[in-house]
């Protein structure tokens, strides 16, 4: 692009490793998707600290809680401009019908977006909203109360998800009238850094720089996503110039990057887990006999030279070493394909069965190369009479059939979205996830202890909760936990402005590219 006086506009090409589920966060917990919806394109009430850890204001300046704690109000900030786009030009800023309408049509089954593009909110099932959440009270324009179930911990941090990024109610309203209102999750209309021009599919999305962005305008005119499956497809444009940042490199190739003075690598600790699920509502894997011997019948090791090559560290408990309440107390299962054998014989399948084993088809922050990774389990489980079949499936289809439970072994993976125990237990191993999760696992004991304390406010107390929990999941293995990785990121030299998310967020509302 050029502007009418003849500069030429920056544009930041990100190589991305996937396509998008959707364009409406509230419809997704892929990472993917969210990092091409959210993050450039909306905001949420409460925000993460850019490159930290802490939920600062959002599109809500501030937040106070009443006396017993069941009524949050939020007041929001005045002078946001919601996007004008080809398909849509606003009469009005943000405010708080948009966060009523937001919030609602997930809540409500009888609200008329509800079954709209067939979503099933996740997320805001996963978390416990629907059971927290009671009603959303609009009290003038700039304020709105959220009527709590219970007093609970978490919601200040559950409020910063990507998932409850604030939708337009008068887009939804236009679409609605229409006959189309399914374009409010295709051609989506945000407040963030950047507003959605288009989709190519499976190919590339294009945005453009929102001049009247609340944070201030972005330093970069447009931003691609250039959508880029394979990692050394990733690497090779960024050696050509034609991308200025890609993330998920293969650890093989991270030496010559940062031997390349035209690139630049920057690294930190994983804030995740990637893990093998067994689907507990099918047999043998209802048997914690059997996924015991699994988990005792595969070489981590090997999977940790040969899948991260140095870039992680081994998984022992399903939240990350750095996060607190972690049970350093906890031992990992050994690699005895002969105790496995016994175990096997125990529950009855001596002779072993068969299975299938759904490996994962993009690169993710939590594994690099899931084919590898399944190939090397696949060899393993074949010594103890296990034969399990590969497969797998494209990314957005791979999660569908998942949440279908259709899945014998599946490999998957968690990056955290706050720093709190309960994003990773409630969200992934909760009864109230269990009916559309990789493990489908719902086991009273371990649910009652994570609920308690995501109703408490003692850490001392929630953390003694959380530790008893993870003695609980090690001992009944739902799943079995592989790795917590490295993070990697690559950008041009070029590239300034840039922080790295521990939360995985890839978010270029600052960067700015050198002439």
């Amino acid at each position: 692009m050029v502007f009418a006086n003849g500069a030429m506009a920056k544009t930041f090409v990100y190589c991305t490793e996937g396509s998008p589920e959707t364009f409406n966060p509230a419809l997704t917990t892929a990472g993917t998707t969210l990092n091409a919806t959210a993050i450039p394109v909306y905001n949420t009430l409460i925000q993460i600290e850019w490159g930290g850890t802490a939920a600062v204001p959002g599109l809500a300046e501030s937040w106070s809680f009443s006396d017993d704690g069941l009524t949050m109000t939020l007041n929001l900030r005045k002078g946001v401009s919601w996007h004008t786009t080809a398909y849509f030009t606003p009469s009005r800023e943000f405010n708080a019908d948009d966060v009523v309408f937001t919030f609602e049509r997930m809540l409500k089954a009888d609200h008329p977006y509800h079954p709209i593009s067939g979503a099933t909110y996740d997320y805001f099932n996963d978390v416990g909203m629907p059971g927290l959440l009671a009603s959303i009270e609009k009290v003038d324009d700039y304020t709105v109360n959220f009527h709590l179930t219970t007093r609970n911990s978490t919601v200040v941090s559950m409020l910063t998800l990507s998932s409850f990024s604030i939708t337009s109610a008068e887009y939804a309203e236009q679409m609605m009238a229409a006959g189309t209102p399914e374009k409010l999750d295709l051609q989506p209309v945000g407040t963030g850094p950047f507003a959605w021009v288009s989709y190519e599919t499976d190919t590339q999305i294009n945005y453009v720089a929102n001049p009247n962005y609340w944070e201030g305008a972005p330093k970069i005119d447009e931003l691609v996503f250039s959508i880029t499956p394979d990692n050394s497809v990733r690497f090779a444009k960024m050696q050509a110039g034609e991308c200025n940042f890609m993330a998920y490199p293969n650890p093989a190739d991270l030496e010559a990057m940062k031997a390349d003075s035209n690139l630049q690598v920057v690294q930190q600790e994983g804030f995740n887990i990637g893990y093998l699920a067994f689907n507990t509502e099918k047999a043998p894997f209802n048997d914690k006999r059997v996924r015991q011997a699994i988990s005792h019948a595969i070489d981590k090791a090997a999977i940790m030279e040969a899948v991260y090559q140095g870039a992680g560290t081994p998984a022992i408990n399903f939240i990350p070493p750095g996060l607190w309440s972690y049970n350093t107390s906890v031992e990992d299962v050994t690699y005895d394909p002969e105790l496995a054998r016994k175990m096997l014989a125990e529950a009855g399948v001596a002779d072993g069965f068969k299975a299938t084993l759904w490996y994962l088809p993009v690169q993710r922050p939590y594994n690099p190369n899931g084919k590898l990774m399944g190939e090397l389990m696949q060899a393993d489980l074949a010594k103890v009479g296990i034969a399990v079949e590969l497969v797998t499936y494209e990314w957005a289809e791979y999660r569908k059939r998942v949440r279908a439970g259709e899945h014998d072994l599946v490999m998957l993976g968690w990056t955290g979205d706050y720093g709190d125990p309960d994003n990773f237990f409630g969200a992934l191993l909760s009864c109230a996830a269990a009916p559309e999760s990789s493990s489908r696992w719902c086991y009273e004991q371990f649910d009652s202890l994570i609920t308690q304390s995501a109703q408490i406010t003692d850490l001392a107390e929630r953390t003694k909760l959380y530790e008893e929990a993870q003695v609980i999941f090690k001992e009944e293995a739902p799943v079995y936990t592989v790795a917590h990785s490295l993070v990697s990121e690559i950008m041009s030299a070029s590239v300034s402005g840039y922080k790295m998310s521990v939360f995985g967020a890839h978010d270029f509302k600052f960067v700015d590219i050198a002439e």
